[in-house]
């Protein structure tokens, strides 16, 4: 059911045979075009100078995607991607060198020589690790234990990394195959209770401390967006919170994720053409595990107290199911009529931001979801929309996307015009729009932000529905972000 091919990040490169395992070159034209013979050579000695130039020369880029050419009998191939990119994409060029890897890189051991500037090792090794999935449940699979091994030079070939800042990118490469592993296991493998047990492993790997709130406490405690959403599921709802305090008295960094691990819509059921693909509605929580797991394991600046909050809630169909016209009593205090059971996920992150306002002393509170359809067509499939009342969180977070590769895209930050679209006769608000055309993806992290309480400090919001997935598989979104952003920024 998973493969267990190893990714390792290491600063030189062996010299083997081509036939026992693979080499494939990849970076920007340029780049590519400039690299001296002998550092292949030196890799490969199968390789001669004629095969290499004449590869070289044939490669063939475009500005909407890269290309690869055979070198030695297809156990040694060598791609190049654009050198030109615009203003709202990644320098790294990760999404195209994922795709040239995905279709290109030997089969079996292989190790990957990229050559690129030092800013783009992460987003170049997430993009290289998540081309072995982790997760599969064919009948045919034959086990693969291979080994791919991925290192950094220069347009001269000379080495860009030292061992130890190898160790902190292999380990943000590992958790982003794992959270894709997460959002691609179906849900009678992945469920509240086994998003649980994968909390409880990430909790136990790192030395976090781990709360778990659950099912009827959930409601004793007043939970009632989280309850509310998965009561009627057989897998009780959960919130399920991992600490890591090295920060001493020092206010905290709060991550909550969206966690629902099957979103049927409820009884405003979302029908056969909808459905299909819902396991991945806890995308969110999955970003934010294994984000908090490459933080601690990575050590890339982490010395404060860090809290990642997962949501998790099943939103299934049974006689206890919440109705359209029920009213929910909310964390926050607040109580919120419900006109549409299919818009769950605000619910379950209203009661988590909320928590975290009160009890875990935060100076930036971060949410992240795959929330809503309307993400796509606000911001695309490759870029989350993000939504901050803060211009420099809202700057941090277009600049960490670019560097890590997971590309953000600031949106609409108007609750005044836009809360209005959640008035309710009979309750403080609705959970739903009024009018779906009048900025639904601003207004879904607006009815969010509605929960923080008396908390003032920093929050953002990141709806990623569309680049947690490409076609249908998970791309572990989220990791790289959140690692990028809270290491490079003092808060």
């Amino acid at each position: 059911e998973t493969m267990s091919v190893t990714i390792l990040v290491r600063p030189l490169l062996a010299k083997q045979a081509a036939a026992s395992t693979g080499l494939f070159v990849v970076g920007r034209q340029a780049a590519v075009q400039s690299l001296p013979f002998s550092a292949v050579n030196s890799l490969r000695e199968e390789v001669s100078q004629e095969n290499w130039d004449a590869a070289v020369k044939d490669i063939k880029t475009s500005r909407f995607g890269g290309d690869a050419v055979p070198v030695h009998l297809r156990r040694v191939v060598v791609g190049a991607v654009p050198d030109e990119f615009s203003r709202h994409n990644s320098p790294s060029q990760n999404h195209f060198i994922n795709e040239l890897a995905e279709s290109n890189m030997p089969k079996g051991n292989c190790d990957v020589l990229v050559v690129c500037e030092r800013d783009h090792a992460v987003a170049i090794a997430c993009a290289i690790a998540k081309t072995k999935k982790i997760c599969s449940y064919k009948s045919s699979q034959k086990a693969d234990d291979s080994t791919v091994t991925i290192s950094f030079v220069d347009a001269n070939g000379n080495g860009l990394l030292s061992g130890d800042e190898c160790a902190p990118i292999q380990h943000i490469a590992e958790s982003v195959r794992r959270c894709a592993y997460l959002v691609d296991a179906p849900t009678n493998k992945m469920n509240v209770s086994h998003m649980i047990d994968e909390a409880q492993s990430v909790a136990k790997e790192t030395g976090a401390e781990i709360t778990i709130i659950r099912g009827q406490d959930l409601e004793a405690q007043g939970f009632g967006g989280i309850y509310g959403v998965g009561k009627a599921s057989e897998d009780p709802p959960a919130l399920v919170i991992l600490s890591s305090r090295k920060g001493g008295d020092s206010p905290s960094i709060c991550w909550v994720g969206k966690g629902i691990t099957y979103d049927t819509g409820g009884l405003s059921i979302k029908g056969k053409d909808f459905m299909p693909g819902m396991k991945r509605d806890m995308g969110g929580s999955a970003g934010i595990l294994m984000a908090f797991r490459a933080a601690i394991l990575s050590g890339k600046g982490f010395d404060c107290n860090l809290h990642a909050v997962l949501c998790l809630a099943e939103n299934s169909v049974a006689a206890n199911a919440t109705r359209p016209d029920d009213v929910h009593h909310m964390l926050s205090g607040k109580t919120v009529e419900i006109n549409n059971t299919d818009a769950e996920g605000r619910l379950v992150l209203a009661d988590g931001v909320n928590y975290c306002g009160k009890n875990l002393n935060p100076k930036v509170i971060l949410d992240m979801a795959t929330l809503t359809g309307a993400q796509g067509v606000t911001s695309g499939m490759r870029h989350a929309s993000v939504l901050t009342g803060s211009d420099e969180m809202e700057d941090l977070f277009v600049k960490a996307g670019k560097r890590s590769g997971d590309l953000t895209q600031p949106i609409l930050y108007c609750p005044e015009f836009l809360l209005p679209e959640f008035d309710s006769a009979v309750a403080d608000m609705k959970n739903s729009v009024k009018c779906r055309t009048n900025a639904q993806c601003s207004c879904a992290g607006h009815f969010i932000e509605a929960h923080l309480g008396e908390y003032k400090g920093d929050w953002v919001h990141v709806d990623m529905a569309y680049p947690s997935h490409k076609k249908e598989r998970g791309t572990g979104y989220g990791v790289a972000l959140l690692i990028e952003a809270f290491s490079t920024h003092k808060f």
